[in-house]
């Protein structure tokens, strides 16, 4: 998993299973960074995902209730069809913006 700051975005390059074992430090690491920089916004990349369960979709609604919390919001980009389905499943896609490309996703 990767971490990229760009202007207020906190980007998370996501792992290609999104699962408890991936994703153990994601709640940490994600505060840290909101700690440490004026984050308004997490931008999710799924581009890489090829898998996800129940726990990686639990570790993204935390990582909304996060943002809103600091008045902040959440988007995604880059999944695919079958990530997608679970995201719409989830109901994710109404908490989050949904996008097709990064540049999307870093828009307001």
């Amino acid at each position: 998993m990767e971490y990229e700051l760009i202007g207020q975005n906190l980007v998370i390059h996501l792992p290609e299973e999104l699962d408890h074992h991936s994703c153990q430090t994601l709640p940490q690491d994600t505060e840290q960074c909101l700690e440490r920089y004026r984050v308004t916004r997490i931008v999710l990349d799924f581009s890489g995902v090829s898998f996800m369960d129940s726990t990686g979709i639990g570790l993204l609604l935390g990582r909304y209730k996060r943002m809103r919390e600091l008045g902040g919001d959440v988007a995604l980009y880059g999944a695919g069809r079958r990530i997608r389905k679970l995201i719409r499943m989830s109901g994710m896609e109404k908490l989050a913006q949904v996008c097709e490309t990064e540049a999307d996703a870093l828009k307001r």
